[in-house]
């Protein structure tokens, strides 16, 4: 999908294309192998979705504040959870991340996917990057203010579920979300630790593989 927005995608001095070349030479030495992944973190300007006072860190490798106790993920994360869910025998479709935030995720995945549906319960985050991604030309995705442990039944199954924020155990009704041979990335566990999931659902039941320590926001229950 192209991306074509009237604000300035390019930026200029720390958030110019050479600075987030830099970021793309750091996430492959961090172990992102996938080109395409790579490719759409270049390609989505991350200095577009957060507030303009921190968009000269916009290109480190770290987690910044979107109001409402919410942060964007930093971006070796983005790319791993990103990778991890595409990197699949099957193609990839149709994705539903949990946790839209301001988007960030969300608009990587559409450049790799034919559709995103995208789930916030807090209505004003939602409303706001729902108004942010068309402007940037990210027109690929369905928005929803709703809970997140009842994911979209309406429009599974679903070839990859991204869950942006930590559940205490893995959310079954997610699972049963997935169509067969379909992943879903979700960093589970609470203020002891977590660690992301990776869970493939087979003919039989699913699979499930634990991967790196990670730190996410706790997921809750129901929509604001």
């Amino acid at each position: 999908m192209a991306v074509n927005g009237n604000r300035d995608r390019r930026g200029i001095g720390m958030t110019s294309l050479r600075t987030r070349r830099r970021l793309i030479n750091r996430l492959r030495d961090q172990g992102i192998t996938s080109e395409k992944v790579l490719g759409a973190m270049l390609e989505t300007p991350r200095h577009l979705f957060i507030d303009e006072a921190l968009a000269h860190k916009a290109y480190e490798d770290t987690a910044l504040p979107i109001g409402h106790n919410q942060t964007i993920s930093q971006p070796f994360i983005v790319a791993l959870m990103t990778q991890m869910v595409m990197e699949n025998r099957m193609p990839v479709k149709k994705v539903l991340e949990i946790g839209t935030g301001c988007g960030y995720q969300t608009a990587v995945l559409s450049l790799l996917v034919n559709w995103v549906f995208t789930i916030e319960r807090i209505s004003a985050l939602q409303q706001a990057t729902k108004n942010r991604l068309p402007g940037l030309g990210y027109r690929n995705v369905s928005y929803l203010n709703g809970d997140g442990f009842a994911g979209w039944e309406s429009n599974q199954p679903f070839d990859g579920i991204v869950v942006t924020a930590a559940p205490e155990t893995v959310p079954e009704t997610l699972v049963n979300q997935l169509s067969v041979g379909g992943r879903l990335v979700v960093p589970v566990g609470g203020s002891k630790g977590q660690r992301l999931r990776v869970v493939t659902r087979t003919h039989w039941g699913y699979d499930e593989e634990q991967r790196e320590a990670v730190r996410f926001v706790p997921m809750l229950n129901g929509r604001i």
